[in-house]
């Protein structure tokens, strides 16, 4: 357990919650600047304007379908070689906020840029990578920049977490569930007595995008009954078993997958440009593997798709996922989870042949356990799994249930893997 810092006095308190806000509208506008970059992109190249790239994958010729991620990544790929070859000399910082907060609150800025324009490239040409990764990246880019003008060295760290909190609230409009994030997988070494200005930030970020975006519903829109009953209860709990389950082989897939990768001993860009081509091919079957499937889950969460559907397009998802994280895709693989997440709950809705024409919202339900359980497993942060689907959702009803499977998911995953999602991430950066 950590020890407690001295809480500071009221003049300092107050300085840091002004900055926080400053953070939080920083971080709103680097993230709508990588929204509007990416749908500017799909604009020009896919001639696409829905802000949906299964429906741009849906309108491309089938050669364009295939071809289009792999030279995304094929571009990804050469920028972040050429950017390693010129700067090979040159001692390097972290490129990542995880890694920030661990070390000295210092970013690598040109580098962390380059790969955020790479994570850009292979996002807009449909890989099947987190956009949200980059977004949250750019927030604490700019939280580290304001910081490092403005305030001491021994916050820098404080302000990198708030920016990070409020781009995750800015991308998912989950300002909670951001907070906790960094309580609960970042704080590490940082004081309780930041919490606070974390907590703004991060609403404030949530404010500013609804001023830039122009409304404030929730990220998905969900139907579900007034009460639950004794049984979804318990499918909500076996939903986070299997997910306990789930997760650390989900980590175990992306593992092999970037040894697989290695393995090849091909350049970089090469190396993203076979990941990208594998999503292509894979989008001859299905278009639904382009993009980081949000698309899919709000499709899914509003009419919930049958067996056979919904088991092809999960299985074609993962092996996406698997090609994109595994090559080195610049990107998270938060909301690739979330998706599978839904589609296991789905499938599990399935498979325990309780598919009524008359109660599809039972599947919804298990779609969105599936949703924080699986999170939970992967990331080992179950209040923040179980905040951020009831803030996307707006069903905080559920919550209990929903608390449940995650506590049971993370639990289980914890037992048969160690280390969490985001713990192998910075040890792979490292």
């Amino acid at each position: 357990m950590h020890r407690l810092h001295a809480y500071p006095d009221l003049r300092t308190m107050l300085r840091r919650l002004l900055f926080a806000a400053i953070t939080g509208v920083l971080a709103a506008l680097a993230v709508a600047g990588f929204r509007h970059a990416m749908l500017f992109l799909e604009w020009v190249f896919l001639s696409n304007n829905t802000g949906s790239l299964v429906n741009a994958a849906t309108g491309l010729s089938e050669w364009r379908r295939v071809l289009t991620p792999a030279l995304g990544g094929l571009a990804a790929g050469s920028l972040l070689w050429g950017w390693q070859r010129l700067n090979r000399q040159r001692p390097h910082a972290p490129t990542d906020y995880m890694e920030a907060l661990r070390t000295d609150g210092q970013f690598d800025y040109g580098a962390s840029l380059v790969k955020s324009l790479a994570s850009l490239l292979v996002v807009a040409s449909g890989s099947a990578i987190g956009r949200e990764g980059a977004m949250i990246l750019l927030a604490a880019l700019a939280a580290s920049w304001f910081a490092q003008r403005f305030t001491s060295r021994d916050e820098w760290k404080l302000w990198i977490a708030c920016g990070a909190a409020a781009g995750m609230a800015s991308a998912y409009h989950a300002p909670l569930a951001g907070s906790l994030f960094i309580a609960e997988i970042l704080f590490g070494t940082l004081i309780l007595a930041s919490l606070g200005p974390v907590v703004v930030a991060a609403v404030i970020a949530l404010l500013t995008t609804h001023l830039i975006g122009g409304g404030s519903a929730p990220l998905y829109t969900v139907h579900l009954p007034q009460e639950l009953d004794i049984t979804a209860g318990l499918l909500i709990a076996a939903t986070g078993l299997l997910a306990g389950v789930c997760g650390p082989l989900l980590m175990w897939l992306m593992n092999a997958s970037h040894r697989l990768f290695l393995r090849l001993k091909l350049s970089p860009p090469v190396q993203l440009a076979l990941g990208g081509l594998i999503v292509g091919l894979l989008s001859l079957i299905t278009p639904a593997v382009w993009g980081n499937g949000y698309s899919v889950v709000h499709a899914s969460l509003l009419a919930p798709p049958l067996l056979a559907a919904i088991s092809g397009i999960f299985i074609c998802k993962l092996l996406a996922i698997l090609a994109s994280s595994g090559s080195g895709a610049p990107g998270g693989v938060f909301t690739p989870t979330l998706f599978l997440g839904m589609a296991s709950g789905m499938l599990f809705a399935q498979l325990c042949g309780i598919w009524l024409v008359d109660q599809p919202s039972m599947a919804v339900l298990l779609g969105m356990s599936g949703m924080a359980a699986l999170l939970a497993a992967t990331t080992h942060a179950p209040i923040m799994s179980t905040l951020m689907i009831c803030e996307m959702t707006g069903q905080y009803s559920v919550l209990p249930g929903l608390l449940i499977a995650s506590v049971l998911a993370s639990v289980l995953s914890r037992t048969l893997r160690q280390d969490s999602i985001y713990r192998e991430h910075v040890a792979q950066q490292g």
